[in-house]
């Protein structure tokens, strides 16, 4: 495939490349049995608890970034708010069962979603360049790429940041003076990876994942001037790459 017009592809990993989302779920399943048996079932829904968590988590997440002290501080905030609704004691013992809690969620071996590798190594294969744009601390996502022996695909073309939003994704197109007619963004978070994708002027594809974190579900209020496709399984990724290729060779042809 010498001819291809190779293009620059940016992976976001959490819930697009490997399994995130679905471990928080568990934990706060684990949160809400604690809380019923600390203040009795009758108390509280469930439901209750979960939008109070919810709030308190993209309000914390929006102002700090991806931290590990994040979620575990959503449990707690959580927790002391209903004591307080209940003018119940708040215990130092409970917090910090609530923080080993919190924090026990990235602990959990990474699963990759069907199909990863596949999609990594035909696009490999096909001669384009793939770059790893993850957000959260050094330490665990680096943990997660070596788990999953991703720097087989993304080499050291590898960005952890704190924050994704349209000034950090910015300042990588700008350092790696990225081609953006022919750079995509592949990813499940409409807030940290499709909204800095087509302010950009990417092309995007957006995984639409079926039971998203609330944190990155947005409108998007600019209509995309690049391509922009939503799919459902990262499987489908290669062939829209594929027939992009095609669209802009038969473009350079006929001028």
């Amino acid at each position: 495939m010498n001819h291809t017009i190779k293009q620059h592809i940016l992976f976001d990993m959490d819930d697009t490349l490997i399994h995130c989302n679905k471990y928080f779920g568990l934990v706060l399943g684990e949160f809400f049995e604690l809380l019923h048996h600390w203040f009795g079932e009758q108390t509280f829904s469930t439901d209750e608890i979960r939008q109070k968590q919810i709030e308190i988590d993209v309000a914390n997440v929006s102002r700090t970034g991806f931290s590990s002290g994040s979620f575990p501080y959503s449990l707690i905030e959580t927790y002391r708010y209903f004591c307080r609704k209940l003018d119940r004691p708040i215990h130092l013992e409970e917090e910090q069962q609530l923080n080993k809690l919190g924090l026990s969620v990235y602990e959990h071996e990474v699963e990759p979603y069907p199909g990863m590798v596949e999609t990594l190594e035909t696009l490999q294969r096909d001669g384009h360049k793939l770059y790893l744009y993850t957000g959260g601390e050094r330490e665990i996502q680096q943990r997660k790429i070596d788990q999953m022996k991703l720097s087989n695909y993304f080499d050291d073309r590898i960005y952890i940041t704190q924050h994704k939003n349209e000034s950090t994704l910015e300042q990588i197109l700008q350092q790696g003076s990225f081609d953006r007619s022919i750079t995509w963004m592949i990813g499940n978070s409409l807030r940290t990876d499709v909204v800095p994708a087509v302010t950009a002027g990417l092309n995007s594809i957006y995984l639409k994942q079926s039971d998203e974190w609330l944190f990155n579900i947005v409108e998007l209020q600019q209509k995309p001037k690049n391509p922009f496709y939503t799919v459902t399984s990262i499987q489908e990724v290669p062939g829209i790459i594929d027939s992009k290729v095609k669209k802009q060779q038969t473009q350079r042809t006929l001028h």
